[in-house]
């Protein structure tokens, strides 16, 4: 089953990127902010929306988030440190996995980001790995600040299933999101729905698919 799978999409955040969500809103907490109200809040939801697809710029969104937690005097610098905090790290091992797959697959990454984020990853990435951009290791990235569409729109598949000519079918799409899974399955494409338990790279032994991973 597995060598009809030509192409893979993999996720960023809880797939190749570790992080955790969590260490922001703790730093959030300790300036006194009731994280609970404002994950929950409209208000917050439709900021990190317009900022993930790329319509808020930067500066937009932290004069913004800065006034709906009531830290306008806040500099940049600590804002940014709050908000990258999340963004742990990129093991060598799922590097090095990852160059492997792509000597048997065509392979693409989906993320939704913001360029705050992306800033600090890709430096990161240049800097412990020698990758200039996320393109240079995979075939070609997608983030959403860049295409103006976020998962789960389906049109953000559709998307990369046009530019690079992929056929659904023989497409495994890897993500620890059940809501882009399903969208991801209801478009014909073949789908792995990774925890963040488990390391992406036990998925492949030398670089291929094992025959015990069981996608949808």
């Amino acid at each position: 089953m597995n060598a009809k799978i030509k192409n893979i999409i993999f996720d960023l955040g809880g797939v190749i990127l570790d992080i955790d969500e969590t260490i922001v809103y703790r730093e959030l907490e300790k300036l006194g902010i009731n994280v609970s109200e404002l994950a929950h809040s409209k208000e917050f939801g439709n900021l990190m929306s317009k900022f993930d697809t790329g319509i808020y710029t930067a500066p937009t969104f932290r004069k913004r988030m800065k006034a709906l937690i009531g830290q306008e005097k806040m500099t940049d610098q600590k804002f940014d440190a709050i908000w990258n905090a999340m963004l742990l790290d990129i093991p060598r091992e799922r590097i090095e996995a990852m160059e492997k797959v792509k000597k048997h697959y065509k392979i693409f990454l989906m993320s939704n980001t913001n360029v705050i984020h992306y800033d600090l990853y890709v430096r990161d990435l240049q800097l412990r790995f020698g990758y200039k951009e996320f393109d240079a290791l995979f075939d070609k990235s997608y983030f959403s600040f860049a295409e103006h569409l976020e998962k789960p729109d389906p049109r953000f598949f559709e998307l990369i299933l046009d530019h690079e000519g992929l056929r659904p079918e023989e497409t495994l799409f890897i993500d620890d999101t059940a809501e882009n899974i399903k969208v991801a399955q209801s478009l014909g494409i073949r789908t792995y729905h990774i925890s963040r338990e488990e390391l992406v790279r036990n998925l492949f032994v030398n670089g291929v698919l094992k025959d015990s991973v069981n996608y949808g």
